[in-house]
């Protein structure tokens, strides 16, 4: 639904509007409201989202929300930040024929109540770098390759202080497989600054192939990569389990999950971090040591110390397939079949 809002009594409104009027002067935006208020039962927690038509550097739609932050008076305790602390932004490459007297796609607005619903049923709020698997494509029924989302500080919206807090932009962006893929391996910030010079503004366009098929492009996230290894610092995994005795204590993994376990130990623990396997009884966190060794840490998470002759050993042995793969004298990973089940639990592919 299309309507006006009346600003008045509305400083957090006020300032999301101030942030823009720099960027498109004189044009009013084509405002979306919501009709029933979240708070009386509404389905949609965002007050509105507006949608500006801006010509460059491509034609494109920038999607901005209202309601993440505080809109009218204060009324979290938190004097320092107004609400979540953010507003989420996003820009959809024009379509052949639009123009700014268009009505922009109405797609991005559920998408963005949809992350809203997750942030005000959930408490987890998104910031720069996060990253998600929207599981499937961003906008259903048209064919994109797009199935993930990442998440950014506007590069055209700094951070800013308002009478109700702190507020940043954080936006939006649209990434196919082999991209969420590079992201995993290295960081969001350092893959999208590569991608930067092919996707300006990091404009989400729904009918772009991964940016990454240009082997200049790839040969720039690798070398990043293997300069500063992975930012991807947890896992969540559906099969893990642990049985520390009798020694060696064997780790439990899913044949499905085996190879982004592989691919992430390396680029962490070779960094001096750590990595952490989350979804059994307790997480089982690898870090880097100068001996092998399995113990349960504080909080019931099992620390599992690799030396480098043992971390070669589980990449150079462990396979993704069912079986047993002795590690060293501390460690056994049994890895076991992955089932895939459609939406009724059924079985229609085993992995491993």
């Amino acid at each position: 639904m299309q309507h006006d809002h009346d600003t008045t009594g509305t400083p957090g409104w006020d300032a999301i509007n101030a942030a823009l009027a720099p960027l498109y002067a004189g044009q009013a935006p084509q405002h979306y409201g919501t009709a029933v208020p979240y708070t009386l039962g509404g389905q949609d927690p965002l007050d509105g989202i507006s949608v500006y038509w801006a010509d460059t550097p491509v034609p494109h739609w920038h999607y901005v929300t209202y309601g993440f932050s505080e809109l009218y008076g204060k009324e979290s305790s938190d004097a320092t930040t107004s609400g979540y602390g953010f507003e989420l932004t996003f820009r959809l490459a024009a379509s052949a024929g639009e123009d700014a007297g268009s009505t922009p796609p109405v797609w991005p607005l559920n998408l963005l109540q949809n992350l809203a619903r997750y942030v005000f049923g959930s408490g987890n709020v998104f910031e720069d770098g996060h990253h998600l698997n929207a599981n499937g494509p961003i906008a259903l029924e048209t064919g994109t390759r797009l199935c993930h989302l990442a998440f950014l500080h506007d590069p055209q919206l700094p951070p800013r202080q308002t009478a109700n807090g702190d507020l940043q932009f954080l936006q939006v962006i649209g990434l196919a497989d082999a991209e969420m893929a590079a992201v995993r391996r290295w960081s969001t910030r350092g893959v999208l600054e590569v991608l930067e010079a092919s996707m300006p503004l990091w404009i989400t366009d729904l009918g772009r192939a991964s940016l990454l098929e240009d082997p200049a492009l790839a040969a720039q996230v690798q070398a990043g990569s293997a300069r500063e290894g992975a930012s991807t610092g947890m896992l969540f995994l559906e099969t893990l389990d642990a049985a520390l005795e009798p020694v060696p204590a064997t780790l439990r993994l899913g044949a499905g999950q085996v190879p982004s376990v592989l691919e992430l130990l390396p680029l962490r623990l070779r960094h001096g971090r750590s990595l952490t396997l989350v979804g059994g009884e307790r997480p089982w966190c690898f870090e880097a040591g100068p001996a092998d060794a399995v113990v349960a840490g504080e909080g019931e998470t099992v620390r599992c110390v690799l030396s480098e002759a043992g971390l070669q050993a589980l990449l150079d042995n462990v396979r993704a397939v069912r079986g047993d793969y002795p590690v060293s004298a501390a460690l056994h990973i049994a890895v076991v079949p992955t089932f895939l089940r459609d939406a009724q639990g059924n079985v229609i592919r085993e992995v491993g």
